[in-house]
This record gives structure tokens, sequence and C-alpha cells, in this order.
């Protein structure tokens, strides 16, 4: 308690330095298992970062992979939905072809029947002979009669024109058809053909895309496990680290107390601070003695006997480490 803050500071500083030698010694066995400890600790750190990294690399292939399989169906459904209309579309078309050729049967048949009448005309043309003008005129008994004829042979002869262009007008009709059926066909056979071609082309797509994400995933999730193990040894290691620097820390201080007389019951920087260490220390203008600068009367409140300077070393430490059980270090001036 006769210390100033000068002499305080000194003895602080000198404490650390003590303490800092002290632990040259023990170098060889706790400081080279710390050493090895903390090189081990660095190499788990840059490798957790490489996995991170890694990792992060494989998540965004990940989503990558992920889009591009929701592309990928989504172009399906698009395609499935033209793969609908089209086979709707193919429906009519096959729809239309079917009308078609019913409509062709029909147009052959007209022309078997417009063949057949334009056949039994021109035999019955050719076995009573196409009355002439002359044989009309010399026949007619009058002028009526002459007009009839000459009319009705008119008109037979325009009924004989007429079912030839009927006729070849039912043949182009009978070519037309047959040309738009066969058209339709091949555009029905061709769009079929595209529509598959393009929904499996989008399906080994789909697959592969999906297979891909998969992989991925599976890479990502055995990553992301190591990193996590990884992390858990490096938390080890850390507290290895922190424990080994203890260890060597409370033996340095044990031999620095050693050194000075201790080890003590209260930190030695407040016994240096108040007495050097000097367990028969006495400060004349209070009273106080011992290593710990202890009060007469407080050394006789725990029990002391005589004085506090002239106590042996043990009795010193046991009333010291109750007054710092009970007040702490604002018990001294150096606390």
């Amino acid at each position: 308690m006769f210390a100033t803050t000068a002499r305080r500071g000194r003895l602080a500083a000198l404490f650390g330095v003590l303490l800092a030698f002290a632990a040259v010694p023990a170098a060889p066995a706790g400081g080279a298992s710390v050493s090895a400890l903390k090189q081990k600790l660095s190499a788990g750190r840059d490798e957790a970062a490489s996995l991170a990294s890694r990792l992060q690399a494989a998540q965004a292939e990940v989503a990558g992979a992920e889009a591009e399989a929701k592309a990928a169906a989504a172009h399906e459904r698009k395609l499935s939905a033209l793969l609908a209309s089209g086979e709707e579309r193919a429906a009519r078309l096959a729809a239309e072809v079917r009308r078609t050729r019913r409509q062709l049967a029909v147009a052959k048949a007209r022309l078997r029947r417009a063949r057949g009448a334009l056949a039994e005309r021109l035999v019955a043309i050719y076995e009573s002979g196409s009355p002439s003008t002359a044989s009309v005129i010399l026949a007619s008994g009058s002028i009526d009669e002459l007009a009839t004829r000459v009319e009705y042979l008119d008109r037979i002869q325009q009924s004989d024109a007429d079912l030839a262009d009927r006729v070849g007008e039912v043949r182009r009709a009978v070519n037309r058809a047959l040309r738009r059926v066969a058209a339709l066909k091949a555009r029905v056979d061709a769009y079929n053909e595209r529509l598959a071609a393009a929904r499996a082309e989008i399906a080994a797509v789909r697959a592969d895309a999906e297979a891909a994400a998969g992989r991925l995933e599976s890479l990502a999730a055995a990553r992301s496990a190591a990193l996590a193990t990884l992390k858990s040894k490096i938390a080890g290691w850390v507290k290895d680290v922190q424990a080994a620097e203890a260890a060597s820390r409370a033996a340095a201080e044990g031999t620095v107390e050693r050194w000075l007389g201790g080890p003590f019951t209260i930190p030695t920087y407040i016994v240096m601070c108040e007495s050097g260490g000097n367990y028969g220390a006495v400060n004349p203008s209070s009273g106080a003695g011992g290593a710990y600068q202890i009060l007469p009367s407080t050394w006789k409140l725990y029990g002391g006997q005589g004085l506090p300077n002239e106590a042996p070393k043990a009795e010193q430490d046991r009333i010291a480490a109750e007054i710092w059980a009970d007040s702490g270090p604002s018990a001294w001036v150096c606390g």
C-alpha cells in the first residue's frame, strides 16, 4: 500500500518482461505444439476457403443447370401445346382428305355417267346419221315446220356440245381433287414428322439437363458436407490452440512466481507492486506488513496472530486468499 503509481507501472512492466522470459524454457514442448496447431489451423482455414469457393461455383452450376432444365421443360410444354394443335389440325386435314375423297368418288361416278351418255349419243348419231340442213328443208311442208325442225336440230347439236363440255369439266374436277388429296396427305405426313422429331429432341435435352442438375446437386451436397466437417475440425483446433496457449502462460506465470518467492494466492503483479514479494516487508506509515501488505486490524479480523510480517508464508497466503475472496482487487491499492 506504500507503492506510488510510477512504481506500480514499473513493477507491472517488469513482471511482463519476466513472464515473457519465463515462457522461453517451455518453448520446446508447449511452444512447438502450439505452433503445429496454428499451422494446422491455418491450413484448415485455407482448405475451408477453397472448399467454400468450389461450393459456390458448384451452386452456380446447379442454378444454371436448373435454369436450363426449366427452359427445356417450358419449351417442351410449348411444343406439346403446338403438337396438340398440330394433331387437331392433322385430324382436320385427315377429315378434309376423307371428304375430298368422297367428293372425288362422286365426281368419278358423274364422269362415268357422262361418258356413258356421250357414248350412247355418239352411237345413236352413228346409227341414225346426222340430219343435214338440206334434208331438213326438203322434208319440211311449211315455213313453220321448217323453223321447228331447224330449232330442234340446233338444240340437239347444242346438247351434244354441252354433254362433251360437261365430260371435260368433270374430268378436270377429278384431276384437281386428286392433286388436292395428294397435297393434303403430304402436308399431314410432313407436319407429323416435324412434330415427332422436335418432341424427341426436346425430351432428350430436358433429360440431359435434369441429369446434369442431379449430378451437380450431389456434388454440391458432398462439398457442403466436407466444408461442415472441416469447419468443425477448425473449431476444435482453435480450442486446442487456446488451451495450449493458456497452459503455456500458466506455466510461465508459475515460473515467475517461483522466481519472485511465490506462488502467491493473489495476482503476482499486485504482490510485486505492494511489497516486491517480501514476506517480511513493513510499511512504517500504515503498519501494513508482509508480502500482501495487510493492515494489522484486517489481519486480526481474519484471525491472524501477531503481526502480518512476522507470520509464516502459509499463514499470510491463507489470509490474503480470504481477503481476495471477500473483496477482490479493491482491497489493495495496487489492485
